[in-house]
């Protein structure tokens, strides 16, 4: 490809999005830019403090813990509050609890602001892709999520070097920085990112916010009617599966190594290839599958993440490991971005926030029983069985966003967002409510 065509690509890939889309990503990067905390904590607490490696894993699973307790809380503040201020919260929350969890002696103390960090940490993802859905038009939000888990994936390849570095001469700087780098973002939000949150009366995006009687009332919503939300459920259902078999990469997948006789470099090069490969194919794959079906390109994700995670049982030597990771990294490009459109697609607009809340708890309810059944398998029956159960939960999920997604309802269409990046205004009928996923 010649050097016009690819700035053209480059060009098409980022253009359309509104000003405030792109402060909502300069803040994602930043925020990544500084993940010590979740990066080393593991390596902290047992190197630097002397803690045993079973103390370490209660640390991190009342990390995730917190995590799954937040998801729901920030949602229905997302949508109560506003995303504005559930952000702002969110993030010097996070800056504060950071810094003291680094000033932490006492075993309790650390355990208890450890929950304290996952809980805040974790607050924020609801309310940015709620106000991404606000902001971005519907034909461009595959677009903009890709970019989105661009930046995510860029900032931590490049915080985790850095905080490699930063651990070596002190862990207290590596947690001060992130508490610094997280308020950066707070002020971010502050001054440049105005309130998405739709006003009541809006037409929604969703039949499940509107009145069934066509009077054009709107039905409240709470976490009940998510949870009654038979399609939307079974999406997070899914995800939950997907999820499971993604965070291997980082619980089993080292443990699997090391098992083999690997050491940690073998496993830090072959792990590097997953974060260099988004950073290097997100946003071309994006541009080829963003007006694709999202049912088949969901489908052959989790073909692709459950199969290329068992052909793991079958890998040898380095560099047949690093084969196997660029299989799933290819199933996690095109997994993300397409399952958050599909997420905000099913949303209704004045419930964005509760329903983001609950698909986010997916993710971490995975973080947390992802690892147990990693170790389960591994210490009862070898890495080669917990390799096989990656292969059925993706072709189980697989089957399952085949059967969820037949006859998806068309999405509603918003106008073009202002220039200045206030939210975009649904203009269509909103379809008929959603069925329940099939049993």
């Amino acid at each position: 490809m010649s050097a016009d065509r690819l700035r053209r690509a480059a060009r098409e890939s980022v253009s359309g999005l509104p000003r405030a889309f792109w402060w909502l990503w300069t803040s994602t990067l930043v925020n990544r830019l500084g993940a010590f905390v979740a990066t080393f904590m593991t390596l902290y607490l047992t190197l630097d403090r002397g803690y045993s490696a079973s103390f370490a894993g209660l640390v991190v699973a009342l990390h995730g813990l917190g995590g799954v307790v937040s998801s729901l809380v920030a949602g229905v503040m997302t949508d109560r509050l506003g995303r504005r201020p559930t952000l702002l919260a969110a993030q010097a929350s996070t800056a504060f609890s950071v810094a003291l969890l680094g000033f932490m002696e006492h075993p309790a103390a650390i355990a208890a602001v450890a929950l304290l960090v996952g809980m805040t940490s974790n607050a924020s993802r609801p309310a940015v892709a709620a106000m991404m859905a606000d902001i971005v038009r519907p034909e461009d939000r595959v677009r903009a999520f890709a970019l989105n888990y661009w930046a995510i994936n860029l900032g931590f390849a490049v915080s985790a070097a850095a905080a490699g570095l930063i651990a070596e001469y002190s862990y207290l700087a590596g947690f001060l920085g992130e508490a610094a780098l997280t308020l950066v973002c707070a002020v971010l939000v502050y001054v440049k990112l105005p309130e998405s949150r739709p006003e009541r009366g809006t037409a929604a995006g969703s039949g499940a916010s509107s009145d069934k009687s066509g009077t054009g009332a709107e039905t409240e919503i709470g976490l009940g009617t998510v949870l009654r939300d038979g399609r939307f459920m079974g999406v997070v259902g899914l995800s939950f599966l997907i999820s499971l078999i993604f965070t291997q990469g980082s619980v089993g997948l080292p443990v699997a190594m090391g098992t083999a006789g690997f050491s940690p470099g073998d496993y830090g090069l072959v792990i590097a290839v997953n974060g260099l490969l988004i950073v290097a194919l997100q946003i071309p794959v994006t541009r080829i599958i963003e007006h694709r079906d999202p049912q088949k390109l969901l489908v052959v994700s989790a073909l692709l993440a459950g199969y290329g995670f068992a052909l793991t049982a079958f890998a040898g030597p380095v560099w047949a490991y690093a084969l196997t990771v660029c299989v799933w990294t290819l199933a996690e490009i095109v997994n993300s971005p397409t399952q958050m459109g599909l997420v905000v697609r099913l949303s209704p607009v004045h419930g964005r926030g509760r329903y983001q809340g609950v698909y986010s708890m997916s993710w971490s309810v995975a973080a947390l029983v992802a690892p147990l059944m990693a170790g389960f398998m591994i210490d009862r029956w070898g890495a080669n069985w917990l390799w096989a159960a990656t292969g059925a939960l993706g072709t189980g999920a697989a089957i399952g966003y085949w059967l969820l997604m037949r006859n998806l309802p068309a999405e509603a269409t918003d106008t073009a967002p202002a220039a200045s990046g206030g939210p975009a205004t649904t203009t269509a009928q909103a379809p008929e409510p959603l069925p329940s996923a099939p049993n």
